[in-house]
C-alpha cells in the first residue's frame, strides 16, 4: 500500500477547478494510475484509491493525500499542479505503509484523522411490485449526532473512540463541520452535494484485522469524491 503528499499550487487553474469540483479532482487523481478493468468497478475500486485535501489553518498550504494499492505516476498531472518550493521536502512524496499498518495489533491507540460523509437512512416507506424500497440516504447534522455516527463505525471497523484524557466523560474526538462538498455531473444538471465533517481525535484497536481492513477500504460514503481516507499515527 502507497501513501502519497502532494503540496499544490493554488494559482494553478487546473488546482482551483479541481477544488471547486470533486468530480474533476476524482478524474485528476486517477490519471496517475493505469487503465482500470471496468468489470473489477472502476480505477477507484480497483486501485484502492482513497485521497483527502487539507488545508493548513496556518499558511493556508493546501496538501493532497493519496492512499492506492498500487504506486501512482504523478508526473501525468498538469505541470504547473504542485508547489515548486516546498522546502527540503519531496514534492511529491510516495512511500509504502504496509509494513507499518502490518504492525498494528488490538489495544493500539492512535491519533486519527477523518473526513467523512456522515449520512443515514430514513425507515422504509414505499412498497412496490418488487418488495420494499430502500429509504432515502439523509446528512446527519450536529456533533453530537455525528460523533455518534462515528462511535457505531468504529463498532464495524475494528476500532473505539477514546475518552478525553481531562475528562472521561468527553470523547477526544472533534467534529468540525465544513461547507458542502460540490461535483458537477453536467452543468446543465443540479450539481451533487456532500456533507463534510471532518473528525480528529484518538482511537484505540478493538480488531486488528477488521481495522487493518478499515484502513485500506475507508470510512462511510462518498469514498471516490474525497471522503474516508482514515489517517493514522502513534497517540503521543
Amino acid at each position: 500500500m502507497y501513501l502519497s503528499r502532494l503540496a499544490l499550487n493554488p494559482r494553478s487553474r487546473a488546482v482551483r477547478n479541481d477544488l471547486s469540483d470533486c468530480r474533476n479532482l476524482h478524474r485528476t487523481i486517477l490519471s496517475a494510475f493505469p487503465q482500470a478493468n471496468k468489470a473489477q468497478g472502476g480505477a477507484r475500486a480497483e486501485f484502492g484509491v482513497l485521497f483527502r485535501a487539507d488545508t493548513d489553518p496556518r499558511s493556508g498550504r493546501i496538501t493532497l493525500l493519496v492512499q492506492s494499492n498500487a504506486e501512482p505516476d504523478w508526473s501525468r498531472l498538469p505541470n504547473d499542479y504542485l508547489l515548486d518550493d516546498f522546502g527540503e521536502l519531496d514534492n511529491p512524496a510516495v512511500k509504502r505503509i504496509d509494513e507499518k499498518y502490518g504492525a498494528l495489533g488490538e489495544g493500539a491507540r492512535l491519533r486519527f484523522r477523518l473526513r467523512a460523509n456522515p449520512t443515514k437512512r430514513l425507515p422504509l416507506l414505499i412498497e412496490n411490485r418488487a418488495g420494499q424500497e430502500r429509504g432515502k440516504r439523509v446528512e446527519i447534522f450536529g456533533e453530537e449526532e455525528q460523533l455518534d455516527w462515528l462511535r457505531r463505525k468504529g463498532e464495524q471497523h475494528g476500532f473505539r473512540l477514546l475518552a478525553a484524557r481531562v475528562n472521561p466523560n468527553v470523547v477526544n474526538a472533534r467534529a468540525n463541520p465544513e461547507g458542502k462538498v460540490i461535483g458537477w455531473r453536467e452543468r446543465s444538471q443540479p450539481p451533487m452535494k456532500f456533507g463534510s465533517a471532518l473528525f480528529e481525535g484518538e482511537l484505540e484497536i478493538t480488531d486488528a484485522e477488521v481495522f487493518k481492513r478499515t484502513l485500506a477500504e475507508g470510512i462511510g460514503s462518498g469514498k471516490a469524491y474525497g471522503f474516508g481516507l482514515l489517517s493514522v499515527a502513534s497517540a503521543r
